[in-house]
């Protein structure tokens, strides 16, 4: 049983949110109400939770030395000890191998993509996460690979506003979390030794990288839905009241990030700051009913 807690623990769960991305082209193509493409679409999201979750795994192998230095990522299964390095070397290529064979069962096509994201994940823990602004881009596009995967399995092109969009988020989000990490190092009077591409990042120069991403995201955003190809396509100029929603979502990061250092990740904290999910909850509502309603 503890065994089995640490293998689910070590796929981190909590973060599967952010395969949600990949359900973005279903909902803004309008194919919400398609049951066989939403199913898809499930499918889809289940490949990239179980890949993810591979990708978790090696990655705490490759970093379990580091983990143990960290005052909370010590208490990661592997760094702790409550599951072994071999076994979680079995798990990963486990999760990889049914994420990619569920991909196939879609198509080779979306298998191709999964397969890329592994790839870059695979490259992103064998050393290039220790290059400052390379490790946010590799993030990045493993955010694009997920909405890409998302329009590839329902077959539809996906929008250059939303391509755009994601990348920028995902930039700002990645960026906003080193940003963070150098502010608690500050803090607390020690080097952050667990993550080497800090080296790279200037406290100063990163906190003005967020803001000019974070406002970047909501101009985007922004220009989306008041876009005449948007509003021919949904009929209605109504998309620009949800604009207020990834303004407050955005402030709110930048607040967790750069405002309120502490050793948890500003990521995992807004998953649990309810302002915040309110908010996302509130856009997500907003969304359905002008595009469905």
């Amino acid at each position: 049983m503890k065994t089995a807690r640490a293998l689910l623990l070590t796929m981190r769960p909590h973060q599967w949110v952010k395969n949600l991305f990949v359900a973005a082209p279903l909902v803004f193509s309008r194919h919400l109400g398609a049951p066989d493409l939403a199913l898809r679409t499930a499918l889809a999201i289940g490949a990239f939770c179980l890949l993810s979750g591979a990708v978790y795994a090696f990655n705490d192998l490759r970093d379990v030395h580091a983990d143990r230095a960290h005052p909370q990522k010590r208490n990661r299964p592997i760094a702790a000890g409550q599951l072994g390095e071999r076994a979680a070397l079995w798990m990963a290529a486990a999760l990889a191998v049914l994420a990619l064979s569920l991909a196939a069962a879609l198509s080779w096509h979306v298998l191709a993509l999964p397969l890329g994201y592994g790839v870059v994940n695979l490259g992103y823990s064998l050393g290039l996460k220790q290059i400052a602004f390379a490790d946010v881009a590799l993030i990045a596009g493993g955010f694009l690979l997920r909405v890409l995967t998302g329009a590839a399995a329902i077959d539809v092109p996906a929008s250059r506003w939303l391509l755009l969009c994601t990348a920028l988020l995902a930039a700002m989000l990645a960026l906003g979390k080193r940003a963070h990490e150098l502010a608690w190092a500050a803090r607390a009077g020690t080097q952050a030794t667990t993550r080497a591409a800090l080296a790279g990042y200037k406290l100063h120069h990163a906190r003005w990288a967020v803001f000019a991403l974070g406002a970047a995201t909501a101009v985007a955003y922004g220009l989306y839905c008041l876009a005449p190809h948007t509003i021919a396509f949904f009929g209605t100029r109504n998309l620009l009241w949800s604009i207020p929603f990834p303004c407050i979502g955005i402030a709110r990061f930048l607040m967790l990030a750069l405002y309120q250092p502490s050793p948890t990740s500003p990521t995992d904290a807004m998953l649990r700051d309810p302002l915040f999910l309110a908010n996302v909850v509130a856009w997500a509502a907003c969304i359905v009913w002008i595009v469905y309603g």
